[in-house]
């Protein structure tokens, strides 16, 4: 496995890179959000966000595993330095499939750049936009949300396409 910083190039086609990161938020009855977004860097695609109270890198490795048996596995992830993505344990599950690793450095956001701007419109156009009563409210709304950023929303960055249309 090559855990290098930035080593991996960006995407030139689909299920290339997955990369993903943590956005957190507050219920209004107090119960805490963390929700994992991996997404596919050429396509713009949310393939998951997935949404707890809390997520380690067990957790980390189920979304992973569940997406690689649906869609094939990436050539590579880029993820930032978080402590549920550095572990022993994801690391060694990444080597164990054959997987890239591309870490960003710490303080450097722009080299994990797909996903923080997902995440950013993640955070605008969802998140900000919904007062969630609780977890379960959050989970359904934010389901509905990704349903509609990868089939409807269209993206500068695909010719004003969703990801869906994008081939």
């Amino acid at each position: 496995m090559a855990s290098q910083r930035d080593q991996v190039q960006r995407a030139s086609k689909a299920n290339g890179i997955w990369a993903y990161d943590f956005v957190f938020d507050t219920c209004a009855n107090g119960q805490q959000l963390k929700c994992l977004t991996v997404i596919d860097e050429h396509t713009r695609e949310a393939l998951a966000i997935d949404v707890a109270g809390s997520i380690r890198s067990e957790r980390v490795i189920e979304v992973l595993s569940r997406l690689i048996s649906e869609r094939g596995a990436p050539k590579a992830l880029r993820l930032d330095n978080g402590p549920e993505f550095v572990s022993t344990r994801l690391l060694a599950w990444a080597t164990d499939q054959g997987l890239q690793v591309a870490l960003s450095e710490p303080g450097k956001p722009w080299q994990n750049g797909t996903d923080e701007s997902f995440n950013g419109k993640f955070r605008d156009e969802c998140l900000s936009m919904e007062y969630f009563r609780n977890r379960t409210e959050a989970r359904v709304v934010i389901e509905q949300w990704s349903r509609h950023y990868n089939e409807v929303r269209p993206h500068s960055a695909l010719g004003y396409l969703a990801p869906a249309q994008f081939v």
